[in-house]
């Protein structure tokens, strides 16, 4: 169920020319000064802040029986920040205390994780529920004061328009849509630099793309990916659903499809166990002409890997840098060195907790450790700027769209970068970010 809705933009997030690539930085020193601490005797200053600790929730889909586990990664990211964090001295001069919700792929435990985040956490941070139409307990919830401040969403991923346009969420995912999204035909801000780079090793590209069906925040997610993808100059001749629940053999009419209308493409937008059932089939039927699969980052994985000499040769566009370079980024190492089970998901959720993390630490530079309200944490993200993840991810500015990425290959079991070449580097061109009218529904309504 990857969306990672490559839509990004913002041309002046990469602060450098068009034609080279973006050195990154390196950084993740957690934890609040000891100046700010000393001499300070420490109060509960909000909801979820008590003298000692800072409570947030990490709310994630994995229980439900449709994809069991899905995003266990965003929820151990979080708890290990939260190690990573206390052992350097916490957040605040407290100690941060992470409670999970389990949000099943259902709207309704979606809600009420919210309702619970709102009265026993300080802020939600971390979080990738796909399925979240109602955000009504998050956007009018109280602080410790009685005003409907509301709650502080730093999430993973937010799929779901209506959590992505909430106005307490923040997200370390672009937001290309304007601001109240409205029906019908509207316009949506993209990141075209996969697009371009596919296009640069083969400019005649005629795309079959898949898209994740089982959810309807899914499907309306990927429409305008599919919609950019033809924009930027690819044949997109036809659009298929694709289901978690899908055997080998539902694969067989999308690989017929391929054949008869000559695709030389195969776009994965859904996860990558929907990658490795239609190269399989397509290996099982001896499906010729495809000069390029390519997937999304939920192709990223280490069961992609584990599917061997069938998926040889899939391109995964990313926006961070990825695991193989952890010698170029401290925060990449923190990561790695902190949660066993490292996923493109958990990547999300630790890029969101050091947003939150800088954010409360621009509060306390200012208003000091007791000057913490969910309030003071929304304007600090409201004026946050742009986002790096200390040089880990491309840069993003908070609520609008980044111009940089990279491409990986995976050969062997092993993902390789092609794009740029140098490690510890992002492409970023201007010429990327580009703003389409799109009618999400009526896209929709196409797909078989």
């Amino acid at each position: 169920m990857a969306i990672v809705l490559a839509t990004l933009l913002l041309a002046a997030a990469c602060g450098r020319s068009d034609d080279s690539s973006s050195p990154t930085t390196t950084g993740g020193k957690a934890g609040t000064g000891s100046a700010a601490c000393d001499g300070v005797e420490l109060k509960a200053s909000d909801v979820g802040i008590t003298a000692d600790t800072i409570t947030i929730q990490v709310m994630a889909d994995t229980g439900s029986p449709l994809a069991p586990g899905l995003f266990q990664g965003n929820i151990d990211a979080v708890k290990g920040y939260a190690d990573y964090v206390n052992a350097n001295g916490g957040i605040a001069c407290r100690k941060l205390v992470v409670n999970a919700w389990d949000s099943k792929l259902d709207p309704t435990e979606s809600k009420n994780g919210l309702i619970t985040a709102c009265r026993d956490a300080f802020a939600s941070v971390g979080g990738n529920s796909l399925f979240n139409p109602d955000v009504t307990p998050m956007t009018s919830c109280p602080d410790a004061t009685g005003a409907a401040t509301g709650l502080p969403d730093i999430a993973g991923l937010t799929a779901d328009i209506t959590e992505a346009c909430a106005p307490t969420t923040f997200s370390v995912q672009p937001l290309g849509d304007q601001c109240p999204v409205t029906a019908g035909t509207r316009p949506v801000t993209q990141y075209w630099g996969y697009w371009k780079w596919l296009l640069d090793q083969n400019p005649d590209l005629k795309s079959l793309f898949m898209v994740p069906g089982d959810l309807p925040t899914t499907v309306l997610a990927s429409t305008p990916i599919l919609e950019g993808q033809r924009e930027a100059g690819i044949d997109v001749v036809a659009g298929y659903k694709v289901s978690g629940r899908d055997e080998q053999a539902a694969y067989t009419p999308k690989v017929q499809a391929a054949k008869s209308l000559g695709a030389n493409m195969i776009y994965n937008n859904s996860n990558d166990v929907a990658m490795v059932k239609m190269r399989q089939e397509a290996e099982a039927q001896n499906l010729q002409g495809i000069d390029i699969w390519a997937c999304s980052i939920a192709c990223y994985t280490d069961a992609f890997k584990q599917a061997g000499n069938t998926v040889d040769g899939t391109y995964v566009g990313m926006t961070f840098l990825p695991f193989e370079e952890k010698d170029q980024n401290q925060e990449l190492a923190n990561y790695l060195d902190h949660v066993p089970s490292p996923s493109s998901w958990g990547a999300n959720g630790w890029q969101a907790a050091v947003l939150f993390e800088q954010a409360v630490n621009r509060v306390v530079e200012k208003d000091g450790p007791n000057g913490l309200t969910r309030a003071k944490l929304l304007d600090a993200l409201t004026n946050f700027g742009t986002f790096d993840a200390n040089g880990w991810m491309a840069p993003l500015p908070i609520r609008g769209v980044g111009s940089c990425g990279l491409v990986m290959q995976i050969e062997g079991g092993q993902f390789k970068r092609v794009y740029p070449t140098e490690a510890g580097t992002f492409d970023c061109h201007p010429e990327f970010v580009q703003t389409i009218q799109v009618d999400p529904a009526a896209i929709a309504a196409t797909l078989q």
